[in-house]
């Protein structure tokens, strides 16, 4: 009973192939998060560092590496042109003398953030449960930031 309800963790910062496979019977527990910006906000950038907490890069390569833009004319652009998934543990800690909460399975999907690829970010927002809509603290609230809000509302994703 205790393996259906809370499957252990191998550590927080790497879960083991068993971690996700028993949380993917656990659908109230699974969330899918897609990642919205304007173009070059930092939605790759964020997703790297979210990757590397979970042990699969290095933290050092966070936001260099462009983990999720596995095409190569992504990575000679250096832009996202398809929305691209990956499944990622998420245990939040734990109150001081308290159980540790329940882990979370977060599908996160990176979306690009140019307006040549909107379809991308339209399917992004489809299938997702919640978004994260980035805003790069310089050059403030853009176009696409607009269009990917309008979306999100349509949508009726929750923060």
């Amino acid at each position: 009973e205790a393996d259906r309800r809370r499957p252990a963790m191998a550590s927080a910062a790497r879960p083991r192939l068993a971690d996700l496979q028993a949380l993917q019977h656990h659908p109230d527990r699974m969330r899918t998060i897609c990642i919205l910006a304007h173009v070059d906000h930092g939605k790759t950038s964020l997703t790297d560092a979210l990757i590397s907490s979970n042990g699969i890069i290095s933290a050092r390569q966070a936001g260099r590496l462009r983990y999720m833009d596995s095409r190569e004319d992504e990575q000679d652009r250096g832009i996202t042109m398809k929305a691209s998934a990956i499944a990622l543990v998420h245990t939040p800690p734990a109150a001081e003398g308290e159980d540790p909460p329940l882990s979370q399975l977060v599908n996160l999907v990176d979306s690009p953030g140019h307006v040549d690829f909107g379809s991308e970010v339209s399917t992004a927002v489809h299938v997702a449960d919640g978004a994260v809509v980035v805003v790069d603290a310089a050059e403030g609230i853009c176009v696409q930031t607009h269009a990917v809000l309008q979306q999100v509302w349509r949508g009726r994703l929750a923060p």
